[in-house]
C-alpha cells in the first residue's frame, strides 16, 4: 500500500512540475531578448489584417440571411465574430510581444488542458449530426476544443522535433516519439467524431516531420504506410454509417459529371460559384445563401464569394493566401533557432492546408470534409486561435528581423573596416 501512495505522490509531483512549474519557470524568460526586439514583419501584419476585414465583410454577406432566419436578428453571427476578432487581435499584439521561446514550456499545460477538453466534449450534450465537438460554458458561450489541439500539437511536435534533431534520422526520435502525443488526440476526436480535425492535425503533424526531414532515410517508405492507412480510414468512412458515409457516397472530381449524384451541400456551391461568373453579381447579392446552400457562413462561404465575387474575386483570395503563406514560410526560415522555424511552418501549414480543403470542398474536388476557410468563415474559436497563432509568428519575426539587422550593422561595420584600411594603405603609399 505504501509502495502504490508512493508511486501516486511522485507521478503527481511531476504532474505538478510540469504544469505548474513550467509555468512558473517561463516568467523570467517570457520577454525576448533585448537583442531580439526587431520590427514586425509589416507587409506580412498589413495583408494579414487586410484578408481579415474581407473575411468579417463576406462573412456578414454570407451570414445574414441565416441570421435572420435562425434568430430574427441580421447581426446575431457577425456581432460575436467582430467581437471576437477584437480580442484575438488583442491576443495577437500581446504574443507579438513576448518570447516564443517561452511558449515550449507550455507545451505539455496546454496538452493537458486540451486532453480535458477533449474529454468534456464528449460529456457535453450532442450536437447535429450526432456529434460531440463543443465545451458548453456558462452564460450560453461554446468552445471548441478540436481548434485548440491544432496550436497544442504544434507547440508539442517542435519542442520533441527540436530537442532530438540530433538523433531525428532514427525512427524512433525522427517519428514515433513525435507521434505519441498525437495518438490520445486522435482517438478522442474519432469519438465525437470529428474527421476533418482528425485529417488536418495529420496534414499539420506530417508537413512539421517532412519540413524538419525526420526521420531521415525511414521518410521515403513512411509515406506510402501513411498513404496506405489513410486510404484505409477513407475506406472505413465510406463503409460505415452516419452523415460522413453519405459525403463519401457522393459524386465528387475534377470535372464531375453526374451532378445529380452530388450532396446537396456541394450541389449548392457548384450552382452558387457557376452563377457568379467572371465578375460575380455583387457583394450582398448571393441568392444561393438564402437558404438554398447550408453552412453558408462556414462551411461552405467559399461558394458565396464564388458567387458575389466572381472569378476575378476568388483568384484574388487565392492570391492574397498564397501570398501570406510564402510571406509566413520566409518568417519562418528566418527564425534564430530550429524551434521557431518548425513552429513557424506548423502555424502556416495549418492556414495552407484549411484553405485548400476548403476550397477543395466546395468545388467538389474532394468529399465534404466541413473545414472552415481561416478568416472567413463563423466560428470563434477557430478565430481567436488563429489570431494568437499569428501573433506567435509577429513574435519570431521580430527576433528573426532583429538577427538580420544585427548581420546588416555587421557586415556595413566589416565593410568600413576594410574601406578606412584601403584607404589608410593608399595614403601610405603616396
Amino acid at each position: 500500500m505504501s509502495t502504490a501512495v508512493s508511486i501516486v505522490r511522485t507521478l503527481l509531483g511531476l504532474l505538478f512540475d510540469h504544469t505548474i512549474g513550467n509555468i512558473v519557470r517561463m516568467i523570467p524568460i517570457i520577454r525576448l531578448p533585448k537583442l531580439e526586439r526587431g520590427p514586425v514583419s509589416r507587409g506580412f501584419l498589413a495583408l494579414l489584417l487586410v484578408i481579415l476585414f474581407f473575411g468579417l465583410t463576406m462573412l456578414f454577406s454570407a451570414s445574414y440571411s441565416s441570421a435572420y432566419a435562425s434568430s430574427g436578428k441580421l447581426y446575431s453571427i457577425i456581432k460575436p465574430q467582430v467581437m471576437i476578432a477584437i480580442v484575438g487581435l488583442f491576443f495577437m499584439w500581446v504574443l507579438s510581444n513576448i518570447n516564443y521561446r517561452a511558449l515550449r514550456l507550455m507545451s505539455e499545460s496546454l496538452y493537458i488542458i486540451t486532453i480535458v477538453l477533449l474529454i468534456l466534449a464528449l460529456l457535453s450534450p450532442q450536437d447535429t449530426n450526432g456529434t460531440y465537438r463543443w465545451v458548453y460554458l456558462p452564460g450560453g458561450a461554446s468552445f471548441q476544443p478540436s481548434e485548440l489541439a491544432k496550436f497544442s500539437l504544434m507547440l508539442w511536435t517542435a519542442d520533441m522535433l527540436d530537442r532530438d534533431y540530433d538523433k531525428k534520422n532514427r525512427l524512433w526520435y525522427g517519428a514515433i516519439k513525435p507521434a505519441l502525443p498525437l495518438l490520445p488526440i486522435l482517438y478522442l476526436l474519432h469519438k465525437e467524431p470529428h474527421n476533418s480535425a482528425m485529417i488536418l492535425l495529420c496534414l499539420i503533424f506530417a508537413t512539421m516531420l517532412i519540413c524538419t526531414l525526420s526521420p531521415g532515410r525511414w521518410l521515403l517508405p513512411l509515406i506510402p504506410a501513411c498513404a496506405v492507412a489513410g486510404s484505409y480510414f477513407l475506406k472505413g468512412l465510406a463503409s460505415g454509417e452516419g452523415y460522413a458515409a453519405g459525403r463519401m457516397d457522393a459524386a465528387w472530381g475534377l470535372a464531375p459529371l453526374d451532378t445529380a449524384g452530388m450532396g446537396w451541400q456541394t450541389l449548392q456551391s457548384i450552382y452558387a460559384i457557376s452563377t457568379g461568373g467572371m465578375f460575380g453579381v455583387g457583394i450582398g447579392a448571393s441568392v444561393q445563401k438564402h437558404q438554398w446552400l447550408p453552412y453558408a457562413e462556414n462551411d461552405f462561404i467559399f461558394g458565396v464569394i464564388g458567387e458575389e465575387l466572381g472569378f476575378f474575386g476568388c483568384v484574388i483570395l487565392i492570391g492574397a493566401f498564397a501570398v501570406l503563406l510564402i510571406m509566413g514560410i520566409m518568417i519562418a526560415l528566418r527564425a534564430p533557432d530550429l524551434y521557431g522555424t518548425v513552429l513557424g511552418i506548423g502555424i502556416i501549414s495549418q492556414i495552407a492546408w484549411q484553405v485548400f480543403l476548403h476550397i477543395a470542398v466546395g468545388t467538389a474536388l474532394i468529399p465534404n470534409t466541413g473545414i472552415s476557410l481561416p478568416f472567413f468563415s463563423s466560428g470563434g474559436t477557430s478565430l481567436l486561435l488563429l489570431l494568437s497563432e499569428m501573433g506567435v509568428l509577429l513574435s519570431i519575426s521580430r527576433a528573426g528581423n532583429a538577427r538580420e539587422q544585427r548581420l546588416a550593422e555587421q557586415h556595413r561595420a566589416e565593410t568600413e573596416r576594410m574601406l578606412q584600411r584601403t584607404r589608410y594603405r593608399s595614403r601610405a603609399a603616396r
